[in-house]
């Protein structure tokens, strides 16, 4: 008899706990977790019906918000909604892409838009279901007047161009600076291919004027650099891991004594994941091959006016968009035949891990071992060369990083918004 009681005792329990794990919440409790930048006070004015958490582990669901640039120079956002709690069971991914001249405006709306359609079926299973109204009709007179008006083909065949022009101009007692700079590009980007060609030019300009000790005598001294580039590539897809490509350059540039350099580049690339994966990770491993012939400005290290380089390259990138935070990495490496121990080395690491509900920390470190500055000049930097920064310098490495650590404790509740003074 004992023994019955107690596996009715344990049945209903079960019974029970299966029941409360089923019961969905009165309002439905959302984290968002936007990397493009979204305007979070927007989204809550605009959508009252849930709680909006800063504790992604409290949350109901977990919203993951990516984009990507498009060829048409828009952007591909991907939305995950990860499920959490009585929804384990339920996640979903949505896909869109904004217009390439919308404004910002128009892309907070479209992007709301679409955070409200991935989270309707969640809010379906709470008390707050009955707010809801959906529209599932469109104006057929605008609908159809918009199909007419839209080309069966497009005119412009996939190609973009984009130009610009930017200067500043600064001005103390004793410095004055003036820099000018301008592009121009086109570029015709589809699945299958990628062609780019860009053209870059830029003049600055630095007057310094400061007192002669011996004589008292106001002197200048006038700092000039400049600096010019033409760029051609072509990337291939080969297979939706495989893809190829090369890169053609010409090129000009005063501080690092390159009177005038051409490129040409060409290698294979390898992603682990399918490139359509690219929102939430990826990780590619890339060899390249390389041909450059160098004019200089001034005589090198190595008493050389002009010289043809051949080398090689092998680049590797590391990268995982996730709801426990972000991490990238990348690490290149390149160096000359003729010599190998002219070569270069670089790593970078970006990291943004949620440890807790609370506690997250992040850092971005770079490091690069420079063994490839053949191209400065035999001349040593004079002392103004050096302050003024006017020709580059040797340097066996350069190093930073950027670090820190948060923790947030209190209310987990983020649904009020309050703009007064233009401040969150």
């Amino acid at each position: 008899m004992r023994k019955l009681i107690l596996t009715i005792l344990f049945l209903f329990a079960l019974y029970i706990t299966g029941r409360s794990q089923n019961i969905y919440p009165d309002r439905l409790k959302v984290f968002i977790d936007c990397h493009s930048g979204c305007d979070m006070t927007y989204i809550r004015s605009e959508i009252n019906i849930v709680d909006f958490l800063l504790d992604r582990q409290a949350a109901d669901v977990h919203v993951l918000i990516t984009d990507q640039n498009t060829g048409g120079g828009g952007d591909e956002y991907q939305v995950i909604f990860f499920g959490q709690h009585q929804f384990k069971s339920m996640s979903d991914t949505i896909r869109f892409i904004n217009d390439a001249n919308a404004t910002d405006f128009e892309e907070r709306v479209l992007l709301l838009k679409y955070i409200k359609l991935g989270l309707a079926p969640y809010i379906a299973r709470t008390k707050m279901g009955k707010e809801v109204d959906i529209k599932m009709k469109i104006d057929k007179a605008a609908d159809s007047t918009k199909n007419q008006t839209l080309p069966a083909k497009d005119p412009w065949n996939y190609w973009i161009f984009r130009t610009g022009a930017f200067g500043s101009i600064n001005s103390e007692e004793s410095v004055r600076e003036s820099s000018y700079n301008g592009n121009i590009s086109a570029s015709r980007i589809t699945e299958e291919t990628k062609l780019v060609f860009e053209l870059y030019g830029g003049k600055n300009k630095t007057v310094f004027e400061y007192e002669d000790d011996s004589t008292g005598e106001i002197l200048e001294e006038i700092i000039r650099n400049d600096n010019y580039e033409f760029s051609h590539y072509l990337i291939k897809a080969i297979n939706k891991h495989w893809s190829w490509g090369y890169e053609a350059g010409l090129s000009r540039s005063t501080r690092s004594n390159n009177k005038r350099r051409a490129i040409f580049r060409s290698g294979v690339e390898y992603n682990i994941f399918p490139y359509k994966e690219v929102n939430t990770k990826y990780f590619t491993i890339a060899y390249i091959l390389d041909v450059r012939h160098n004019v200089y400005i001034d005589s090198t290290l190595y008493d050389q006016t002009k010289e043809m380089l051949f080398g090689h390259s092998i680049e590797t990138n590391i990268a995982f968009n996730q709801k426990w935070g972000t991490i990238e990495l990348g690490l290149d490496y390149h160096n000359y035949f003729h010599k190998w121990k002219f070569l270069n080395l670089e790593a970078y690491l970006e990291l943004e891990i949620r440890i807790t509900g609370g506690l997250s920390v992040s850092i971005f470190t770079f490091g690069e071992l420079q063994r490839d500055q053949i191209y400065l000049p035999k001349e040593k930097a004079s002392l103004e060369d050096v302050l003024t920064r006017r020709r580059e310098l040797e340097s066996g490495y350069r190093f930073g990083t950027h670090f820190g650590i948060r923790y947030r404790f209190g209310s987990k509740l983020n649904n009020f918004v309050n703009p007064r003074f233009g401040r969150d």
